[in-house]
């Protein structure tokens, strides 16, 4: 299924690598800030953790001028509808105020569309949110049990309550995990683990590569939104089904 999402989507983001030169300067030069500061804002949620090398992360990144495909074999998929049905992937940061305000719009998308519509979403953790990079790593560990979706959405329905703040969630947000039945041994394994935290610097720096540049980013069969009412999604989805 995997290369059939693929082929369907790559078929339509053509436009993303054909950006005009200046552009993708701007991007590039971006891409760079926002790495390098993503990788002091997630580094907070241990200190005894060790950080990932400059090596490593230097290995690890994807260049902002080779668009890498919107799904591929590590995206967390929410509802999967088959080969054939329109796919929607959205960047979000879990401490974004808009990504929450999307939230209950996507999570009542998903049921009216169960079936019919891929849902996928992918991290993009923003510098200027403290927690936004302790919260994906969190989500990330939680994945690795399987509790992707139920993490995901405990972050989004208690972000008025530890957004916006400057000082770590670490532990908040390992309670969570507490509360959903994880194993905390392999949680805690999975936090300090460089892999997790690459994992999400995979989706943030393939945002980047895909010119996502502020969350939401929501990608409809391919193409971008450019959201301006709530509305714009489902009117998406509906042409993406009409075809």
């Amino acid at each position: 299924m995997l290369r059939v999402l693929q082929a369907r989507v790559a078929a339509k983001v053509g436009r993303v690598r054909t950006r005009p030169l200046v552009t993708i300067s701007i991007i590039a030069v971006a891409a760079a800030i926002l790495i390098a500061a993503l990788l002091l804002v997630v580094r907070p949620w241990e200190s005894s953790n060790p950080p990932l090398t400059s090596d490593e992360s230097t290995d690890s990144l994807v260049s902002p001028t080779a668009a890498p495909p919107l799904v591929d074999e590590s995206t967390h998929v929410l509802n999967d509808a088959g080969p054939d049905a329109p796919v929607v992937v959205e960047f979000l940061d879990f401490e974004c105020e808009a990504c929450g305000a999307v939230y209950p719009i996507m999570e009542e998308l998903r049921e009216e569309y169960d079936g019919e519509v891929t849902f996928a979403v992918r991290y993009f953790p923003l510098p200027g949110h403290f927690n936004s990079g302790n919260a994906a790593v969190a989500v990330e560990a939680a994945a690795q049990q399987g509790a992707f979706e139920a993490m995901y959405q405990r972050m989004f329905e208690t972000q008025s309550e530890w957004g916006e703040g400057r000082e770590s969630e670490a532990d908040r947000f390992r309670g969570y995990a507490q509360e959903l039945g994880l194993d905390m041994a392999v949680y805690d394994a999975g936090i300090a683990d460089p892999a997790t935290l690459a994992r999400v610097e995979q989706d943030f720096q393939a945002g980047v590569a895909l010119g996502v540049d502020r969350t939401p980013t929501i990608f409809v069969d391919g193409e971008r939104l450019e959201l301006s009412q709530e509305s714009d999604i489902e009117t998406a989805i509906q042409a993406a089904l009409a075809g």
